[in-house]
């Protein structure tokens, strides 16, 4: 496709509750979208990063000023694209993976409805349905965070993932498993909270058989990780550290991870996660789907990826109202602990026009 310009959008969307990570509380999802056009149609991403820096060095307006200064000019300026080159146009550009990612997914979009190709299949996926999992924020009482749980199993979800710092970790996971019981698929989130020096005092999570423990360590500390990974039974998964097929490959021969979070918006787009999908499922390690909060377009990307093979474990691929009360394409709901694979072209979804205009704080043209 010969691109004619980018529609950037910027929105905002109320959550339906706090959410509060070791790195902060949000109330308000700040978003970015991107809207590509070109002679064959148009197509649909969405940018993940947050308004601040918090959880990785991007965010909304640096996202913005890269995509419109550099990374937009950079492709407008070719001839013909379509989505495996994408990557490889911007890779001049060093980092900024998520607003690279926006643009890919949108070419993605375009390309696949103009040949009418669901994203899942052009992906490999096999499955119809996926299991999701839910995460769950740090509350200000284990009573409030059971009463939580207690919701979100009786919606149905299949897996529970408590975020923790230090000072709220250990006693919640407890309160968590004595109320709820063995069954209950569990596994905590640190968002890099901890160091290598806390090894003891997260091996106290190691008898509450969780699934995993995300992300303890700063990304950057891929030894820490290995030798966390030698210090406690509790298996060791990376998110943030992992940006690439190659860094899951290296973490993966290291022995820092035995599971991977792969977040499409964070290694630059979903072509790479596929990559990191493969590498993991190549050497058995599982892998499931993170999310960041997005709307129903990244939502409807992420389950579609989560439909691969590898993908064996309850990502956090949670339905549209485990954030927002009204969603800005028709909403993904729950079934049986499961969202359905959108079959349609494309992301086989699209904004709603009235929910998009109620949102939308302001739009921006980039010219071919």
């Amino acid at each position: 496709m010969k691109l004619s310009g980018v529609e950037l959008r910027r929105i905002r969307m109320p959550l339906v509750a706090p959410f509060r990570t070791s790195f902060g509380t949000q109330t308000v999802r700040e978003t970015l979208l991107l809207r590509v056009e070109s002679a064959d149609g148009e197509g649909w991403g969405e940018c993940v990063a947050m308004s601040d820096p918090l959880y990785s060095p991007e965010y909304v307006d640096g996202c913005a000023d890269v995509l419109r200064r550099f990374l937009v000019p950079a492709l407008t300026r070719r001839d013909r694209l379509d989505a495996t080159l994408v990557a490889p146009a911007l890779a001049p550009f060093k980092g900024h993976l998520m607003a690279k990612a926006a643009l890919e997914m949108a070419f993605l979009d375009a390309e696949l409805r103009e040949r009418g190709v669901p994203l899942a299949r052009e992906l490999g996926a096999v499955h119809e349905r996926v299991p999701c999992g839910v995460s769950v924020g740090i509350m200000d009482s284990v009573p409030e965070l059971l009463d939580a749980v207690a919701g979100y199993l009786d919606a149905g979800y299949a897996r529970i993932k408590l975020k923790i710092e230090p000072g709220w970790d250990v006693a919640p996971v407890r309160a968590v498993r004595e109320r709820f019981g063995d069954d209950v698929l569990l596994q905590v989130d640190a968002n890099t909270a901890y160091t290598l020096a806390d090894a003891r005092h997260l091996a106290r999570l190691d008898p509450f058989d969780l699934l995993l423990v995300e992300q303890p360590l700063p990304e950057d500390d891929i030894r820490g990780h290995a030798e966390l990974a030698r210090q406690i039974r509790t298996p060791i998964c990376l998110d943030e550290s992992i940006t690439s097929a190659r860094s899951a490959a290296d973490a993966i021969a290291l022995g820092a991870t035995s599971v991977v979070n792969v977040k499409p918006g964070r290694v630059g787009g979903y072509l790479e996660a596929r990559r990191i999908h493969d590498v993991c499922v190549a050497h058995g390690v599982p892998v499931w789907c993170g999310g960041m909060l997005e709307t129903g377009l990244g939502r409807a990307a992420n389950v579609a990826l989560a439909a691969l093979p590898g993908f064996t474990l309850p990502g956090d691929t949670s339905a549209s109202d485990r954030y927002y009360r009204t969603d800005i394409t028709a909403p993904f709901t729950l079934a049986d602990g499961h969202l359905t694979v959108p079959t349609g072209p494309g992301l086989g979804v699209e904004p709603l026009p009235d929910a998009l205009a109620e949102v939308t704080v302001d739009t921006e043209w980039v010219a071919a």
